[in-house]
């Protein structure tokens, strides 16, 4: 369970959270439109100290493609504001999903406690750096409580779900074999991965990922995470994933991954679980995000396969559709199970004011899960509360750096993608 949050203005209670001090509460209000109005030269600054104090956080951690498109300079400063505005503004639960799914995103790629205090000291030397004599020691305080809160909340939960993984804190990574490639036209592909010792690999929950690390051929090493589905047997894991034009990773494993290769991945991990129960379920899918849509109807088919199901999934033609077939066998298997499928550039859903949930039918009660491009699953979430399906019943995954915050907050506008 996450770590509890309480903020608030009356005084501490004993109930064991982490409190942001009322005085604390008021310097953060008043300073927060300073810090919003230079996070970007803020961010700049601290990746620009991060790096050259451990330069292979630059070359082996961190996506390089956000670094080159400005998306991970964007990210760790401008999450901990927006941390930040979640404590003045937001209820405490809100703020438990949030990190929940940070934590998650930490522990596929191996953080541990010690990153915390390398990022405290480069990031407040930034602000320090930027904001010069308006960082009074009122104000250095009241924030290092805010990082101290958000750290705080992170670790606590990594721990926990490093204890869950039987892993020591931080050692995540195993060698797997790949034992087949499937191609699904000229841009996606799936590996199908199994253990070196034929022993079934670790159980998952529809929802989880994993990540995958590669060595490129100039030396460096690169981490994207992928859901998991899966494989053609017990004990298998398979991801199916997009090439992307440039991508660095994506085109590694296309180009160079064969069977009988191994590959090094984490344990899985992932807060976006499909409930289990007798709700119906709502799935709602573009592009490759169809591969969550794909583990929870494999799941279904398992383990509850009269349970009521809505899948829709947007694609751009039926070439561009992945894992078809294999969508379609498990609809079919499913006794009350229906399956939607329109194909358009579902990036341009907003631009036209419609929504690809128009005409949908979403029992109620539902629970309503949405995997896709951010820009996408915003729409969808937007269509949705319009037609009055409560905000707490709609759910999404989200992978690129400060989506965290999610697609409710239209400031946060990232992409989605894995390269």
């Amino acid at each position: 369970m996450p770590a509890q949050l309480l903020v608030s203005r009356p005084p501490p209670t004993s109930r064991g959270a982490v409190i942001l001090s009322p005085t604390s509460y008021d310097v953060i209000e008043a300073t927060l439109p300073a810090v919003e109005a230079h996070i970007g030269r803020i961010s700049e600054r601290f990746y620009e100290r991060l790096f050259t104090a451990a330069p292979l956080l630059c070359t082996d951690l961190f996506n390089r493609t956000n670094q080159r498109n400005r998306e991970q300079q964007k990210a760790l400063a401008s999450s901990v504001a927006a941390f930040a505005k979640l404590l003045i503004t937001e209820q405490p639960q809100d703020i438990d999903a949030i990190m929940s799914r940070i934590a998650n995103k930490h522990a596929s790629i191996g953080i541990q406690a010690g990153h915390y205090e390398m990022i405290r000291f480069h990031l407040f030397a930034a602000i320090a750096e930027v904001l010069g004599d308006a960082v009074t020691p009122a104000v250095a305080a009241a924030w290092h409580q805010v990082y101290t809160l958000m750290a705080g909340s992170l670790i606590k939960q990594e721990a926990a779900l490093y204890d869950s993984a039987g892993v020591p804190h931080g050692h995540v990574w195993r060698l797997v074999a790949v034992s087949e490639v499937e191609y699904d036209g000229a841009d996606v592909a799936t590996f199908v991965m199994r253990s070196l010792n034929g022993r079934p690999l670790p159980d998952f929950s529809p929802g989880q990922y994993i990540s995958i690390c590669v060595r490129l051929p100039d030396g460096t090493r690169q981490i994207r995470q992928y859901t998991l589905v899966r494989g053609r047997v017990p004990g298998e894991w398979a991801i199916t994933i997009k090439r992307v034009p440039d991508g660095l990773v994506s085109s590694f494993l296309f180009d160079t991954v064969r069977p009988g290769n191994e590959l090094i991945v984490s344990h899985p991990f992932g807060s976006l679980l499909v409930d289990a129960g007798s709700t119906p379920l709502v799935l709602i899918s573009a592009g490759i995000g169809i591969t969550s849509t794909l583990t929870a109807l494999q799941s279904l088919a398992e383990t509850d396969p009269r349970r009521p199901v809505v899948a829709l999934h947007v694609d751009r033609s039926p070439y561009d559709h992945a894992r078809r077939a294999d969508i379609t066998a498990l609809v079919s298997r499913l006794e009350n199970a229906r399956m939607q499928v329109r194909y358009n550039d579902f990036e341009e859903f907003d631009v036209h004011g419609r929504s690809p949930v128009d005409d949908l039918d979403v029992p109620a009660g539902a629970r309503v899960y949405v995997y896709g491009p951010v820009a996408f699953m915003r729409t969808v979430r937007d269509g949705l509360v319009a037609r009055g399906v409560p905000v707490e019943s709609i759910h999404y995954e989200a992978f690129a750096p400060g989506s965290w915050l999610g697609v409710d907050r239209p400031q946060q506008v990232v992409s989605g993608r894995h390269d």
